[in-house]
């Protein structure tokens, strides 16, 4: 199972994905509110622990640049990094990008019913 996120400095979107359903439908969905967790740690932790879901690995798309795996989240006061996060989530690996480049990784995945003009 993935764990995807959308973390920015208002709100966070996670899904839950399985290799089953493909990329676009998520077992679980929710939205918090960023501010009110002290780490991105905190605020998966949270949300995890009302899912009844192993999670084997992570990809986040953040706001803010990042830099061998770290990203200081715009409007936030949180650092997060790959390495950490996969340690605390017990996590086999996690993924930050650039939450602009993450979005870009989905174009391709668009049908054509997606699209508007």
């Amino acid at each position: 199972m993935l764990l995807a996120g959308d973390i920015g400095g208002t709100k966070t979107n996670l899904g839950i994905y399985s290799i089953e359903k493909g990329p676009r439908e998520p077992l679980i969905e929710a939205t918090l509110p960023s501010s009110e967790y002290p780490s991105l740690e905190a605020l998966v932790s949270a949300f995890l622990g009302q899912v009844t879901v192993n999670i084997d690995c992570a990809s986040f798309g953040v706001a803010g640049p990042v830099v061998k795996g770290k990203a200081k989240i715009t409007n936030l006061p949180w650092v997060v990094d790959e390495t950490q996060l996969e340690e605390m989530l017990k996590l086999r690996s996690v993924h930050l990008f650039n939450d602009l480049e993450a979005i870009a990784h989905g174009v391709p995945l668009l049908e054509s019913r997606d699209l508007h003009t």
